[in-house]
């Protein structure tokens, strides 16, 4: 098949997604962008740009595209040649949590609600996210003075599947290097904006600081030219501990950073899925999560006692723990980097193919 995918947001987790399946996948599969930035007009004015840019979508046999576009808007513009779309949601608008004096514009997640109901067909990277844009549609609906589109949540719940998105890594076992058991590499790979707790983190590192546990601290991850003032700090309360500050821009570094962890810790508000979790689990890192959001569903149950926490208290309990105690945790190593093979995109990507191969017939 021709796939058309369009992101109008191509960076972060929408852009390793877009080549990670453009790179797998078993069709033939035109990508057409826009940079990541002004995302609030992204998804006023991608659809504008997309029909303008392509110029007969009839050569195509499907598009994907995501929730940064306005497929209303799309769909209308595009004219009568359009094959079916697909709507893949990494995140949404009614429910993304806010930053500190930040107002939700519903206008935007109403968007994305008329957009799952005019694709044809709708995938969502959790079961965890798919609930809670259900949920969250439904309690804005409730809120329309008179004619509310009930009916709208039914028909999203008929087209709806969830598919994991795919990873960067090869199935097969991965050789796992030794780390360093008198200082164990704490890892820091997401993005450095308030969603993803940062303040929690860098309180329970310098509680253990003050314990004087002995740790070093890797702080991966992207971020842009404004972030938390709580990173400045940090670079200097752990100056000692610290072997990276910012993000790397080669691949094989970065990977280098992830095979050295010893623990991928994890306090985020938001997360729909965790790729930059997985992929520090994938190359040996012993993951420390929240016990909500997507962790739960993406992490192997039976180690959902050792590696998922309720409260700040079990979480530096925990950590303390496992830096104090590392070596009683490498059994857990190898077992973890083996079940989330899964998430590679060699494998993933026959589910996206299947729903694509599914829209034609």
């Amino acid at each position: 098949m021709k796939i058309l995918f369009l992101e109008p947001f191509f960076g972060g987790s929408h852009k390793d997604f877009a080549v990670g399946f453009k790179a797998h996948s078993c069709h033939d599969v035109t990508l057409v962008t826009l940079p990541d930035r002004f995302w609030k007009w992204r998804m006023r004015g991608a659809a504008l740009y997309f029909v303008n840019q392509i110029k007969d979508f009839s050569v195509f046999d499907a598009i994907i595209t995501t929730d940064m576009l306005d497929l209303t808007d799309f769909m209308s513009l595009a004219g009568f040649d359009l094959p079916p779309a697909l709507m893949y949601f990494h995140e949404n608008q009614l429910s993304y949590p806010l930053a500190p004096r930040q107002k939700r514009d519903f206008h935007l997640g109403f968007t994305n609600i008329i957009s799952a109901l005019a694709a044809d067909k709708v995938l969502f990277n959790s079961r965890f996210h798919f609930n809670d844009f259900i949920s969250s549609a439904s309690q804005l609906i409730k809120q329309m003075p008179d004619f509310r589109p009930k009916w709208m949540i039914e028909q999203i719940r008929e087209k709806t599947e969830v598919v994991y998105p795919g990873c960067r890594f090869a199935k097969g076992r991965i050789d796992l290097k030794e780390r360093d058991m008198n200082k164990p590499l704490i890892i820091w790979n997401h993005r450095w904006e308030y969603d993803k707790n940062p303040k929690l983190f860098f309180e329970v590192l310098g509680g253990l600081k003050e314990k004087n546990i002995p740790f070093s601290l890797a702080l991966l991850g992207e971020r842009l030219a404004m972030f938390p003032e709580v990173f400045s700090r940090a670079r200097e309360q752990f100056k000692d501990e610290m072997v990276v500050y910012g993000y790397v821009e080669s691949r094989n570094e970065y990977l280098s950073w992830l095979k050295k962890g010893a623990i991928v810790v994890s306090c985020a508000i938001q997360e729909n899925f965790g790729i930059s979790v997985v992929e520090a689990i994938r190359f040996g890192c012993i993951p420390l999560l929240p016990n909500r959001l997507s962790y739960p569903e993406i992490m192997p149950k039976e180690f959902h006692s050792k590696i998922l926490y309720q409260t700040k208290e079990e979480l530096i309990t925990r950590l303390e723990d496992m830096l104090v105690n590392y070596q009683e945790y490498l059994p857990l190593q190898e077992r973890l980097s083996i079940e989330l093979e899964q998430f590679s995109w060699e494998i993933i990507v026959k589910s996206y193919d299947n729903a694509l191969e599914k829209l034609r017939k």
